[in-house]
């Protein structure tokens, strides 16, 4: 990417949750388009989290300065206020108070999540803690990173879920944190409109993310061969395609339009016109019209 095709060249980005999946395609992405991104999570060299994967918020640091930025991983648990404090505070001091993208995406609620049984029958200890891992932490975040874009009035904040419509998504405390992340974009909207500042929610489609590449035994290289063993899987992304969909609404002067909404990575690549990094445009709202409605319903009204 040429300098002129940076189009958030000087800007900052805060991606809190930026370790793998849709949070490290974000933050490799924002960085590609010329940000500097810090990026954080429980997952360093230094200390792992209890997720146990081996990627890191260095590894993704890395790949945002490959890819044009400038990445600066802060190893940060986001439910504790205090280091959450320091890490702004750190951003205030190292980029004189700019900070003009917050994406929250921090989420390492897979296992926790139970899939089998329905509320009566789940252990309401992990239910609840799914709920502060995955939807406190973002509360926690805002309160510390907003002031710093209420006081330079712009600012863009991101809140990442899956599925951006009101169908139930398979069980309790995941479908409850999902969609509470979703109203955590519309409250945020509603009290950021007045200062310049836009708040929006975004999900993608099917994501190819590190834990959904080994669930299958493939690889990014050899992803297609995981399609014998489900179809559906030809239609997946990348976390590169969420990436771009958020660089785009970032780049965007007209971005408070879409203040408040509930947004996917299949309707804004046909505005931007981005493709995910084969050259395609995964479109998995199309595929669920095409192949999976009869079996699981509609989408839904978006919430």
């Amino acid at each position: 990417m040429t300098v002129e095709k940076r189009p958030l060249s000087g800007a900052v980005a805060l991606v809190a949750g930026g370790t793998r999946g849709g949070g490290r395609g974000i933050a490799v992405q924002l960085g590609a388009a010329g940000a500097t991104v810090y990026v954080t999570g429980r997952s360093s060299g230094a200390a792992s989290s209890d997720i146990g994967r081996p990627e890191t918020i260095e590894d993704t640091a890395e790949k945002v300065t490959a890819a044009g930025g400038t990445g600066i991983p802060v190893r940060t648990d986001h439910s504790r206020p205090d280091e959450v404090r320091a890490l702004v505070d750190r951003i205030a001091r190292e980029q004189d108070g700019r900070l003009d993208v917050l994406v929250n995406s921090v989420w390492g609620g897979d296992p926790l999540t139970d899939w089998e049984h329905p509320l009566w029958e789940q252990d309401l200890g992990t239910g609840l803690r799914l709920l502060r891992q995955a939807v406190e932490t973002h509360v926690i975040t805002s309160r510390f990173a907003l002031p710093l874009m209420v006081a330079r009035r712009r600012g863009l904040v991101v809140e990442v879920t899956d599925g951006n419509t009101a169908r139930y998504r398979g069980s309790f405390f995941y479908d409850l944190a999902k969609s509470a992340v979703i109203r955590l974009a519309f409250a945020q909207a509603a009290e950021l409109k007045p200062h310049g500042v836009a708040a929006v929610a975004i999900t993608p489609g099917f994501l190819r993310s590190e834990a959904v590449l080994d669930h299958f035994g493939v690889t990014e290289d050899n992803w297609r061969d995981a399609i014998a063993k489900d179809p559906h899987f030809a239609y997946s992304e990348t976390p590169a395609y969420v990436g771009r969909a958020v660089a785009a609404l970032a780049a965007d002067p007209g971005v408070m339009a879409k203040t408040g909404r509930a947004l996917a990575t299949w309707g804004l690549y046909k505005e931007y016109g981005f493709t995910d990094v084969d050259g395609t445009q995964p479109d998995f709202a199309a595929h669920w019209a095409e192949a999976l409605v009869d079996e699981y319903g509609p989408l839904g009204d978006p919430l």
